[in-house]
């Protein structure tokens, strides 16, 4: 990221998961609202076959503990998919700082969230059906993501 030259950053996984079709309408949002962050949250329209019960059940424990934790309310903590103004990784830890495995993802969002010179929201969004094979280890990548979420808050 440190390397992208636009002035809007936009991330999703390239597996036909996230609505990039509606991208300009979040673009939008940011630049009216004067946000420097959003998050999606996928679970506001889940489609038919997007995720499975135990991933589900997974993001639910990743989402509550960051709550408890860090006192952000984020109803979806694992959403790759963020549209954010490129000044806004000047105001937290640097891009190198942070882990480089699945907790990124929380990571960011707690670095953003947390940062009163930041103005970050989630906002409803949808989850498509998986275009290939899913790569997620789900007990490893989620045990992974809860332990960095207690170790992150301790340090």
């Amino acid at each position: 990221m440190p390397k992208a030259t636009g002035e809007i950053i936009i991330t999703g996984d390239a597996d036909a998961t996230y609505p990039f079709d509606r991208i300009h309408e979040y673009i939008q949002l940011l630049i009216d609202k004067g946000l420097d962050f959003i998050t999606t949250d996928r679970f506001a329209e889940l489609k038919h076959g997007s995720m499975s019960g135990k991933h589900y059940f997974g993001n639910l424990i990743l989402a509550t503990t960051l709550k408890v934790l860090y006192l952000i309310n984020l109803r979806d903590s694992q959403s790759g998919m963020w549209i954010f103004k490129k000044e806004a990784l000047d105001k937290i830890q640097t891009i190198e700082d942070f882990n480089d495995g699945m907790p990124f993802s929380e990571e960011i969002k707690i670095e953003m969230f947390s940062n009163k010179n930041i103005k970050a929201i989630e906002i409803p969004s949808a989850l498509y059906a998986r275009e290939g094979d899913v790569k997620l280890e789900s007990f490893s990548d989620g045990w992974n993501n809860l332990k960095f979420l207690f170790l992150k808050r301790v340090k």
